[in-house]
């Protein structure tokens, strides 16, 4: 819509050009950008902040032409002066402005993004998808009229730049009004991030995120053995641990025997390696042999006390679900357990061997992977994220008026059966 009011625009001042001796001119130009700008740089920083600045659309290797403002200005003294002198050539005209130096759209956006202490965009997106995912979203605003996505108007018009080649041939300008740019594109650059330095990440900040950010996936496997083994910070005992528990996996589902017969066999195969060890010599051909102390045997009483409180803890969770199961009000909860165990029931029943499989490898996989690549993940994560609250969002807003009234009914009778379940 903005593209066609311009176009109008353009059209009637340049129709009224040589009428009662007004001399019109058009100056096009291309992705104005400077200090006061207030499309392009607050955009790339609005989405850098909720991690949608991370993707490149596209291979990322498309130019487009960029115009610092103060250039505008000088094409705008330019043209006056142009038509002050009765230009044949220049009225009733149209000139593209630009730089005169094409760039590639993301390593410019890389520029601004780095220099305001962000991420420069990394992953890679299939360009097709992303454009069709835009005219999805185009057509749902069109189609339900939503107040939610009339922001979405610069994100369409930087989309289709991300993706296309959109340079412009500035030799009429240069010839007839004598326009060559006064700043040049990286000295205009280093003037729009200053002035935007207000919009900078904080550096205290982004050292403290990153740091956090590094611990993210030792926090969720609890810091400890288990973290140590899973982010392979011992290379040997990991993979030690790993060969283990893929001999156990064979021993238990690939033996031919039944679970209780492999379990027996595997008892009984640890007591005679452990009573053998016992009556080893301490010195074997110049070699040691360490013995098992019988503290390897005991249970630290703090750890049995973790322990309880964690079966504590996870007895009482079944006691309030299933006490919110009984009294039949929480449909929410109704629908996750049944769906829950719906799968778990196909799982157990025809691919318990392949889901454990599957498991075992993306535990000494996945998290090793996660931590190496944190900032990318979460990334895509958040993207994941805000398109499917966009969406519930556009569900919600369409809905009947006594579904959402329903739905609102029930949100607000969990919230209070909580604050109860907390007193309590």
């Amino acid at each position: 819509m903005l593209t066609d009011l311009k176009a109008q625009a353009e059209a009637l001042f340049l129709f009224a050009n040589d009428i009662d001796g007004l001399l019109t001119c058009a100056l096009r130009p291309s992705n104005v950008f400077g200090p006061g700008d207030t499309e392009i740089i607050p955009f790339l920083v609005n989405q850098a902040k909720f991690g949608w600045a991370k993707f490149i659309i596209g291979s990322g290797n498309n130019m487009s032409d960029f115009t610092y403002v103060e250039n505008v200005a000088h094409a705008l003294i330019c043209a006056d002066e142009a038509l002050d002198s009765r230009m044949v050539s220049v009225s009733g005209k149209a000139f593209f402005i630009t730089n005169l130096e094409p760039v590639k759209f993301w390593e410019f956006v890389s520029r601004i993004l780095e220099d305001l202490g962000y991420q420069r965009p990394m992953i890679k997106l299939p360009a097709t998808l992303v454009w069709y995912t835009v005219l999805l979203v185009k057509w749902m605003h069109a189609k339900m009229a939503s107040t939610k996505l009339n922001g979405s108007a610069p994100l369409h018009g930087v989309v289709r730049l991300a993706l296309r080649t959109s340079t412009f041939n500035c030799s009429a300008a240069q010839k007839h009004i004598g326009y060559s740019p006064v700043v040049s594109l990286e000295e205009g650059v280093t003037l729009t991030i200053k002035s935007f330095s207000h919009l900078a990440r904080d550096s205290s900040f982004g050292r403290h995120s990153n740091f956090d950010e590094h611990l993210k996936a030792e926090k969720l496997l609890g810091s400890g053995k288990v973290a140590n083994i899973l982010l392979w910070r011992d290379e040997k005992k990991t993979f030690t641990c790993f060969l283990a528990l893929v001999l156990l996996y064979y021993w238990f589902f690939f033996s031919g025997r039944t679970f209780t017969s492999s379990a027996a066999k595997l008892l009984l195969l640890v007591t005679v390696t452990l009573l053998g060890h016992a009556f080893l010599p301490s010195n074997i051909l110049g070699f040691t042999v360490e013995r098992i102390s019988s503290s390897s045997f005991e249970i630290s009483e703090v750890d049995m006390t973790n322990l309880v409180a964690a079966i504590a803890c996870m007895w009482n969770r079944v006691v309030h679900v299933t006490r919110a199961l009984a009294q039949g009000e929480d449909w929410n909860l109704f629908f996750k357990m049944a769906v829950s165990l719906y799968f778990l029931k196909v799982i157990s029943s025809h691919y318990l061997t392949e889901a454990i499989g599957v498991g075992l490898v993306l535990a000494f996989t996945s998290f090793f992977v996660y931590e190496q690549y944190e900032e990318e993940i979460d990334g895509i994560v958040n993207f994941l994220l805000n398109a499917m609250r966009t969406a519930m969002e556009l569900l919600m807003d369409n809905l009947p008026v006594s579904v959402t009234s329903f739905l609102r009914n029930t949100e607000m009778l969990h919230e209070n059966r909580n604050r109860a379940m907390e007193k309590d």
